[in-house]
């Protein structure tokens, strides 16, 4: 199983190709916007760059990792001779189904199809293919390249060997697979989601503010990053559907977002990709643009 196309060149995606071509697996990487494709490969060769000058890699690792990866914007000609596509698309339902829906019709039957999806049902996604013993859920985590845990999670039907062939693959990735089962938001997001609204309602009711509540929990949990500073990496946006997703699924008010995290989003302030949320990362960039100037 050395053939593999991965849908979307965003974050999660270009992460996943990454990881992927540096365990020599032939890399087709999708996305129908060819400017993000271009950012896609731009990101992957400074992220190997970064590991070159740490000394984890080799100049020729590099260059054999990015001549692993062939970008494509169109499904079809991509995923004709995948072993395995990972979907690694936007978390919308709606979205992903539409995805599905092309992958069953034009891969060979024999094509594991998995998603990275954080949050909606394996089963849900599985339903609109012919094929949905060969379905299942592969959530990385970000940055892919580093992080260790990949979260595996057959649906209803998923087959045995499937999941078994799927929990293989992660670990010549280099990665430790847990097998979780079919509920919304995991089990990853399912305890870390309802943190991170704890944490902007916190915010919201006035008991601290951002630096002061991400402090506590640095300093008092030893998490690595606050909450808020976490949930601006993940990408608000991605935090609000996440929450919707288990707040339609258990009907639990316990996982309804905050007001507020549902007012930055439609204010665009979605974190890092935008540049703005719990932070601001407007100047950092700006900084970060005239030191490239004078690098030049």
């Amino acid at each position: 199983m050395k053939h593999i196309a991965v849908i979307g060149a965003g974050t999660m995606g270009n992460g996943i190709a990454h990881t992927f071509a540096q365990n020599k697996f032939k890399v087709r990487l999708i996305d129908n916007n060819q400017e993000s494709l271009k950012r896609g490969l731009e990101t992957i060769a400074k992220n190997l760059d970064r590991m070159v000058a740490k000394n984890t890699i080799t100049e020729e690792k590099k260059t054999q990792t990015l001549t692993n990866i062939t970008t494509y914007t169109e499904i079809k000609e991509a995923v004709e001779c995948a072993n395995l596509v990972v979907e690694a698309a936007t978390e919308n339902l709606n979205l992903k189904l539409n995805i599905f829906k092309q992958l069953d019709t034009f891969c060979s039957k024999d094509t594991i199809l998995a998603t990275n999806t954080s949050s909606i049902s394996i089963t849900q996604i599985a339903a609109v293919t012919t094929r949905p013993e060969t379905v299942i859920g592969m959530h990385f985590m970000n940055p892919v390249p580093l992080m260790k845990l990949v979260e595996i999670i057959p649906g209803y039907n998923t087959s045995d060997v499937v999941t078994e062939a799927v929990i293989a693959i992660s670990k010549t990735l280099g990665k430790i697979p847990v097998k979780v089962n079919d509920y919304p938001g995991f089990v990853a997001n399912r305890i870390l989601m309802p943190m991170i609204n704890e944490a902007i309602e916190t915010l919201y009711n006035g008991v601290a503010g951002v630096e002061e509540i991400d402090t506590v929990m640095t300093l008092g949990m030893a998490h690595p990053m606050g909450p808020l500073q976490l949930a601006d990496f993940i990408g608000l946006d991605t935090c609000l559907s996440i929450l919707n997703v288990m707040f339609d699924g258990f009907k639990n008010p316990k996982y309804a977002p905050s007001p507020l995290l549902v007012n930055m989003v439609h204010a665009g302030k979605l974190g890092v990709k935008s540049g703005e949320g719990f932070y601001n990362y407007q100047e950092t960039r700006k900084a970060e643009n005239v030191a490239k100037q004078f690098l030049k």
